[in-house]
């Protein structure tokens, strides 16, 4: 990187900049040839954005082996994160997920990982034949919904898998629940064991005031962050971001290029660029103002009556040790409807659409990008939601996450012979499929995993409810793959 880079620089973006002022004839792809070729298209995306919507070329540098201004823009990303290395991702944060799991882990090792994981980390496993050691997350009482994993949990599983090379951490959850993140990094390096993190919903915790602890400041090895989810970037793209010496940043670029593109969007990457310098010089007003609104929110909700929008009162210093007050995270059952239900009509009755509602909650995602006005729009929409739909809470489903019971590893499920089974009369069955709502993808099962009568309860409660049950061959979700083992 040129000595004269700082935060304020954005050097993908610049590069693209001057490409477009210089007018050049393309003769190379994609063709539409900056928007000409597709006036449909270009009407409805811009011509500005389609003449940058272009090849690696020698002024634009190449992803897949950075030497001038994408390397730069991976160097300014790695110093506002406080890494030692950083890689700008074009298949979101699954593909920054399993690229951290298969340059950390091979055929054969153990990865000591938290069962509500997102799909990505299992999928993962799968392609590199790793065998997962699940540590059950906490699970709260009232609210339902699962917490982070317990430091004293993760130092039974070190202790009791002392081969594994990997523990594997949700900060935070979809929720917002946060574990002790330095304890459980100081524990895993105790046993030479390297922390992988899905920072998915944690971009802000790098850049706001009085947020969690982000996976960099403790001292994690690498971290998987979904600048598009709160960091302001286009959708799919994200950073892989590294540190330490147990982090070798040419294999891990080795590895993401097995399966990230070679041509990757221009769009994507300067994205990146971009929101990376806005949060480097303005992320603490930023977020003191999206915290603002989380709060006010929530104060609002907490006075209809009925809902809970929960916040650090949930604090217990074992499976929640911080919590994200950005999140808007609120349970709904106190006024009879499941969070799904308080989703749909949110969207189809009041033209609101939030993040997601599960069986008993919902979230609503606050960003620099709302307003007052669309608060109050909100909060008077959840009163009259209440007023014209609350109920007795009666026969609801009262929690979300359902402990698994695991059969087989998930790559030895995923590939045994397969039976389709009618999913109302699978129990017993071991599923070699996964079954999730989406969001928050979230697997209820996993390949390998015991189709319980919890779980399928869950499974058909969640379809009933109008969630969007998906990981199954048959898109109806009549039936379900089953493994063959005798």
């Amino acid at each position: 990187m040129g000595e004269k880079l700082s935060q304020s620089d954005a050097p993908l973006h610049e590069a693209l900049v001057e490409y477009r002022e210089r007018r050049f004839v393309p003769f190379d792809v994609p063709g539409h040839k900056q928007g000409r070729g597709t006036p449909e298209l270009t009407a409805f995306l811009g011509k500005s954005c389609l003449s940058v919507d272009v090849n690696s070329m020698k002024p634009l540098d190449n992803l897949s082996h950075p030497t001038s201004v994408i390397r730069d823009a991976e160097a300014l990303a790695a110093g506002a994160f406080g890494a030692d290395s950083a890689f700008m991702m074009v298949g979101g944060t699954t593909s920054a997920v399993q690229a951290m799991i298969m340059s950390s882990c091979k055929g054969g090792d153990s990865i000591i990982i938290p069962r509500n994981v997102h799909r990505s980390a299992i999928n993962a496993l799968i392609l590199c034949g790793v065998t997962p050691v699940y540590v059950d997350p906490g699970t709260h009482q009232s609210l339902g919904i699962s917490l982070g994993m317990a430091a004293s949990d993760v130092e039974e599983a070190v202790r009791a898998n002392p081969g594994a090379k990997v523990v594997f951490v949700n900060n935070p959850t979809y929720y917002g629940v946060c574990p002790d993140i330095r304890r459980i990094v100081e524990i895993a390096h105790a046993s030479d064991m390297a922390v992988l993190v899905d920072e998915a919903h944690g971009a802000h915790f790098y850049f706001g005031e009085d947020m969690p602890s982000s996976a960099m400041s403790a001292g994690a090895d690498m971290s998987s962050i979904s600048m598009h989810k709160t960091g302001g970037s286009l959708t799919q793209s994200s950073f892989l971001v590294t540190k330490g010496t147990r982090v070798d940043p040419a294999y891990v670029r080795t590895v993401i290029n097995l399966t990230q593109t070679t041509s990757a969007s221009y769009l994507l990457m300067s994205s990146l660029d971009i929101a990376r310098k806005e949060l480097a010089l303005n992320g603490v007003e930023t977020f003191r103002k999206v915290l603002g609104l989380a709060e006010y929110a929530r104060a609002e909700i907490n006075g209809i009556g009925g809902y809970y929008a929960f916040s650090r009162e949930i604090i217990n210093g074992r499976d929640v040790c911080d919590f994200d007050a950005t999140k808007l995270s609120v349970h709904t059952l106190g006024i009879g409807l499941a969070g799904v239900e308080v989703y749909d009509i949110l969207r189809d009755d009041y033209g609101i659409q939030i993040e997601f509602g599960d069986m008993g909650n919902l979230l609503a995602i606050i960003s620099v990008g709302d307003n007052h006005y669309a608060i109050e729009r909100l909060v008077s929409s959840m009163s009259e939601i209440k007023r014209l739909h609350g109920k007795e809470r009666f026969g609801l489903w009262d929690h979300e996450y359902v402990p698994p019971v695991v059969k087989l590893s998930p790559r030895e499920a995923f590939y045994a012979p397969q039976r389709p089974v009618p999913l109302a009369s699978s129990e017993g069955e071991i599923s070699s499929e996964f079954v999730m709502c989406y969001p928050p993808g979230i697997p209820i099962l996993a390949p390998g995993e015991l189709i319980t009568a919890d779980a399928l309860g869950y499974i058909l409660y969640a379809k009933k409810k109008g969630s969007l049950v998906m990981g199954p061959q048959d898109m109806k979700l009549e039936y379900i793959n089953v493994a063959i083992t005798g």
